[in-house]
Parts: structure tokens; sequence; C-alpha cells
């Protein structure tokens, strides 16, 4: 139930090729929106999670929606990464979870079979891994073994893998099975002479080392039969040069051989520029790569590049780009987006901001979230939905105070619900630390999570908003809503971490101390700047280059070995660094700083303790938030006053509850909208998970 009712709505003429149906071989998707394959961190131990992910797709209107990457065989082992497998009868009870969930929307349900090859360690198995040449991928592996080269028995082993793993989908009730020939894994790893030094018919030249490629396409089709479709997942273009995969090369070289071949073409760029995040990329950044695929192939083609503006799926296609507008990211962030277009309700589009949060649960081993969309990963635990929310249980006015991310969206939940509620901001401007950080050096399509929310909130007529509204405790208990909530966020501390002798480092009165708080709000720094970065995410980098922008000379410091080191999880910390050193910023990692006087700043490294002084006039410190909570605990004090005012509760969520990233603020606002007087808290536990389960906040 929402608070107002649902408008009559008209799809826009431009976009109806959109929804056009597209033959792939023997079957039809109804229009030209494909979930392609991606993670979701649920694997084949969490078959009703995964499903429920999927089905929240296939309602939302996408016309494909796959599976993540699935494993043939025990030799291709992934642990401790959640992958899913076609290994035996249990397996396929498992994956037809997730296609009769799809196939109750009218979707087509897409497997894609995958052998990672020497990219794999198979930890858990303990089978050896397997390559071309015995050639493996040491940044992927995260085990100290290297595969074995296969001889001609291993080749065939592995067209049989192939082979009964597709007969195995083909029970599962899948339409589209793949052969996956990309991102460094198995039969890519044939193609390219960095890992094929074989001389024997499979390598060699490039018609030998496609030869693997065209034989699992062979075998897929026989096992498959004449009413599924079989799909090729290609990395089309590296960008390594002469050592990678190249299109204008080896792509078409491949297409000559076999452009025809599969039913259907699923291409994308490599491991590292296939899923690059909005900080470093651009919406569409792959077509100047994949666009040669088209002009060298009969079959239709599907692509990706984190498509969030129907404009720019529309050019795809009527440019000839793509015959289908594939989405993992934008797909997560909305699973309804075809349906929203189809209906003519494009500024109801949840649009990905492209922080790769989604990407770091997975490289975690963890089940997916998402930033702008909180329901992620919990359709079927808790029984959320990206669209529907039970009405209100009561007639309880909710008074929000603070418009963040955990704020804003406690506040349009609620009022989606058909709470009434009052939303009261301190400052001028909406939207908290979103507002304020998405003014940063590549955070712009971050502002998103706040414009969504405040979109939705002008929609419903029960929740007012207040802006240069500060209230004190009087204000509230004046206000007597029956419940609070106290959405206030956290600001930067200033403070340095205790030394080994138990004390803070010394700073010098003459030396300028700031917090990444100052710097949004626009101080100017002196002299030559030191950011010590203490934080293992991303604002330690992105204050540092906004200051060196800004013509500041800037040193970046970090006890960390790397900078902002959680950013490996969502594949940009190589970015990060390559950004600071071509802005000429100095990094020093490893180091802790010990003091800060009229002489500069003394640092010492990790390792031995060794020191060295460095200039430092203005000291950035990026280490820990503190919660905002004066209001909380003046209400606190005064519990009898609120009790007498009529107040049933006061709860904080969000930043103020516990400081974290932006997905966490805006989960602890959409599950406090929630659970406000439902009855049932129940989450709902796969067998052997380990999720422990609680009750309520």
């Amino acid at each position: 139930m929402t608070a107002k009712a649902e408008p009559l709505t008209v799809r826009d003429p431009r976009y109806d090729i959109l929804f056009e149906p597209v033959k792939i071989g023997p079957v039809t998707a109804k229009n030209r929106f494909y979930q392609v394959p991606h993670a979701t961190g649920t694997g084949s131990a969490m078959p009703n999670t995964r499903a429920g992910i999927r089905e929240a797709k296939a309602e939302g209107g996408w016309a494909v929606v796959c599976t993540g990457y699935c494993s043939i065989h025990p030799t291709s082992d992934d642990r401790h990464y959640p992958f899913s497998s076609l290994w035996n009868e249990t397996d396929i009870k498992a994956q037809a979870v997730m296609v009769d969930a799809v196939h109750r929307h009218d979707a087509l349900a897409g497997v894609e079979l995958w052998h990672g090859g020497g990219v794999v360690a198979n930890k858990v198995t303990r089978e050896a891994p397997l390559s071309p040449s015995g050639i493996g991928e040491p940044v992927y592996v995260t085990h100290p073994i290297q595969p074995r080269a296969m001889d001609k028995a291993d080749i065939a082993d592995l067209l049989s893998w192939q082979r009964d793993a597709a007969l195995r989908a083909r029970s599962a009730g899948f339409d589209i099975v793949y052969v996956y020939a990309g991102m460094g894994y198995l039969p890519f790893q044939f193609l390219v002479s960095r890992y094929n030094k074989r001389t024997d018919s499979y390598g060699g030249a490039f018609e030998n080392r496609a030869r693997l490629l065209r034989e699992m396409i062979e075998v897929t089709r026989e096992a498959v039969g004449d009413d599924c479709a079989v799909a090729v997942r290609l990395t089309a273009e590296e960008n390594m040069g002469a050592n990678g995969f190249r299109g204008d090369v080896e792509g078409e070289a491949l297409f000559d051989l076999i452009g025809d071949l599969p039913d259907l073409w699923d291409v994308k760029l490599g491991f590292a520029d296939d899923g690059v995040t909005s900080r470093f990329t651009e919406e569409a950044y792959h077509e100047p790569f994949i666009r040669y695929v088209k002009t060298k192939t009969g079959k239709p083609v599907v692509g990706v590049g984190r498509f969030t503006s129907p404009d720019t799926m529309l050019r795809q296609v009527k440019s000839g780009v793509l015959d289908l507008i594939g989405a993992a990211r934008p797909s997560i962030a909305d699973p309804f987006l075809p349906k929203k277009i189809e209906q003519g309700r494009l500024d109801e589009i949840r649009e990905c901001i492209g922080c790769n949060v989604c990407v770091a649960t997975y490289a975690e081993g963890v089940p997916i979230r998402c930033t702008q969309n909180p329901t992620m990963g919990e359709e079927w635990r808790r029984g959320w939905h990206p669209e529907r929310i039970p009405a209100r249980g009561s007639e309880d006015h909710v008074l929000v105070v603070g418009s963040g991310p955990a704020g804003l969206e406690c506040a349009r939940a609620l009022g989606q619900r058909g709470y009434p509620v009052t939303l009261a901001e301190a400052e001028r401007e909406l939207g908290g630390r979103v507002a304020r950080e998405s003014r940063l050096p590549g955070l712009g399509a971050w502002a998103r999570v706040r414009d969504w929310r405040l979109g939705r909130l002008d929609d419903l007529a029960n929740v007012e908003i207040y802006r240069d509204s500060r209230l004190t405790v009087g204000n509230v208990l004046e206000l007597a809503p029956d419940r609070v909530v106290l959405a206030t966020g956290a600001r930067w501390a200033p403070d340095l971490p205790d030394g080994a002798d138990g004390a803070a480092p010394d700073v010098a009165s003459s030396i300028v101390v700031m917090t990444p708080d100052d710097v949004m709000a626009g101080a100017t720094p002196s002299g030559k700047v030191l950011v010590l970065d203490l934080d293992p995410y991303y604002m330690g980098g992105v204050i540092a280059e906004k200051l060196a922008r800004d013509g500041h000379g800037v040193r970046l410091v970090t006890p960390n070995t790397a900078v902002s080191p959680w950013t490996a999880f969502t594949e940009e910390q190589h970015r990060i660094m390559v950004r600071l050193l071509e802005l000429g910023i100095d990094v020093v990692t490893s180091h802790a700083l010990q003091a800060v006087d009229g002489k500069g700043a003394e640092l010492a490294s990790v390792y031995d303790g060794k020191p060295q002084i460095v200039a430092c006039d203005t000291l950035v410190v990026v280490g820990s938030r503190r919660p905002v909570g004066d209001l909380a605990k003046a209400l606190d004090e005064r519990g009898d006053d609120a009790q007498a005012a009529g107040i049933k509760d006061v709860r904080v969520i969000g930043d103020a509850y516990a400081p974290g990233a932006i997905v966490h603020a805006v989960a602890s606002g959409h599950r406090y909208a929630r659970e406000l007087d439902a009855n049932d808290l129940t989450v709902r536990v796969e067998p052997g998970d380990g999720t422990y389960v609680r009750g309520g906040r």
C-alpha cells in the first residue's frame, strides 16, 4: 500500500523499441532488457535467497534473468567466494528453485556455465587447478598453488563436464545455457597467448586457440537440444595491448571463425575494466570497445555499461551497438527499471550510483547488498519487496530528525506505508552527508541517493519536511509525536590514535588541524598539507584529491600498506592510487604519525620504527566519526517528560547509531520503517548458512 494511488501512466513511444521481442535462437525474449549473469554472494548454499533476488528482477520486467557464474565441475571450486554449481542431482534441484521463480513472471532463465581454470585454487575440493599451459593468474588466486598444464585427456574431460552440466541445466529448466569465455577463465585462457603456449592443435595459430571454444559451443548445443538457446559470454577487449585479447585483432578473428555459431553473444571488458565505479567512468563506457561485435555477427548481442538512462539504452539499440540492454548493477539498484520505463515512470527509477558495494559484498563472501536498494538480498530472508511495503500498523505520527541517507529513507518508507511523518532538518540543504560527499571529486552520482528519495517524498502528502529546523529537546516535547527517530548522523573527529606508549601524538598549536567535514565545508588549508588517512574506505584518497585539485601541495600518509585498502573489494584501489600519483600527491604508506611541530611531521615505519620528517603546516585527520548524540542524550535524560508528552519510543538510526558507509545508513532507516508496528520479524535462514537471527531493531 502506498500513501496515494498509483497514477495511470503511458510509455513514451520513443522507447517502444526497447519493448520489442528479440529472438534468441529457439527462444524469444519478450523485450530487450536482459539481466546478465552477476554474482549475488549466495551460491548453491542459499538457493531461496538467490531465487528471491532473481524473481524480483523477473517481476520487474527483465525479459531474461541469469544466474551468476555456475561451476561445471569440482576442478572449478572458487571458495571462499560463494558460487553456484551444477555438479550433481542436488544442484539441479537448487537451481530449479531460481528457474521456477523467474518463470513465474514470463521471463527466460539463463545459466552461465563456468570453469575457472588457472584462476581458481580449488581450496575445498583440493583438486589441482587446470590451465592450457600451466600458467595461472596470481593476482586473483589467493592460494599458493600453480595450475597444471592440460593434456588432450583433460580437454576431453572438460568437454564432457560442459556437456553434463548443460544437460543438468536443461533438467533444471533453463532456457539459455552459456559457455563462459571471459574474465581470464579457462576457455578464454585458451584464446590468449599469454596463457596458451601450446604447440598442439589447441595452441599456436589463433584458429587453433579458438578450437576449444568452438567445441564447447558444439557440445553445449548437442546437450541442450532444439528448444534451448546457447550463449557465449566473451571478454571482447582487455585493454592490455599486445599482451591481451584485442578486439581489433583476436576479437575480429574469433568472430570470423565462429561469429554465428552460438545464438547470442554476451560481451564485456576484462577483469580490470568490467565493473568500474562511477568515480572513474561514465555510463556506457564499454561502448567504444565492444562496438565492433555487431558488425561481425548476425546473432543478437547483449552488453553492459552501467546503463541508468533510458535515452542511453535507446541509443545503444538504434545506433546498432547492442540488441539487448544488459545490466547487472542497474538491475540491482532497481529491479523494476524496465517496468518503470514501460509505464512512463522515469522519475521513479532508482538509479545505480556506481559505488560497487554490491561487488564488495561478493568479494567478502557474503550475500549482496546495495546502497540504493536496501531490499536487495532480503527478498526471501525478510520478505522485503523492492516496490511494495506493508500498510501502516497504527495511526502513530513519527518525527524523523535529520535528512541524511538514514533519515530520508526512513521518512520515505514510513510515508509509503501511510504513516504521518514530520521530517526536520537542521540545515537548509537536505541530504546530510550525501549532499556534502557528492560534491567531492568523482562522487557526483552519489547524489542520486538523496535525489531519488526527495522525489518520492514530494509525492507523499502525508510527509511534511521542515528545513532550517534544528530541534531542541524542548521542541520535540512540544511537538509531542508518537514516535521519534533520530537520524542526526556523525561527524569526523580530529582525534589521533594512541601510539605505542598509550598517548596520542603531540601536535603543536601552530599546526592547523582539520577534518573531512572542514574540507567539505570549504575551509582553506595553509601551506603544506598532510592528509593522515586512517580510514579503510574512500575518504582519505578523495579528500587528498580535492585538495590537490584546489592547488594545495598534498602528502597522504597512512599506516596501512595501501591507500583506501577496503576499496580493493570495490575494485577501485588501484585506480585511486594511480589518480593520486597523477595529481602529484606524495603517498607514504605503512607509516604512523608520531608528532607534529614547527619542524614538520615525524613519521615512523610501522615495520622497523625508522623515523622521517616531512613538511606539514595543515594536518587533515581522516580517522573516526563520532555520532551526533546530543538530542538523544537530552531526550533520554528527560524520559519522564517524553512519556508525559505521549512519546512512545525514541530510536536512533544510521550513523548516529553506528557510523558506517552510506549503504549501512540507508539500510538502517529502511529497517526501522519496515519493522514499525510489525507483528512478524521473522528472518528465514537457509540450511547451514550460519546467519545469526535476532529480533527487532
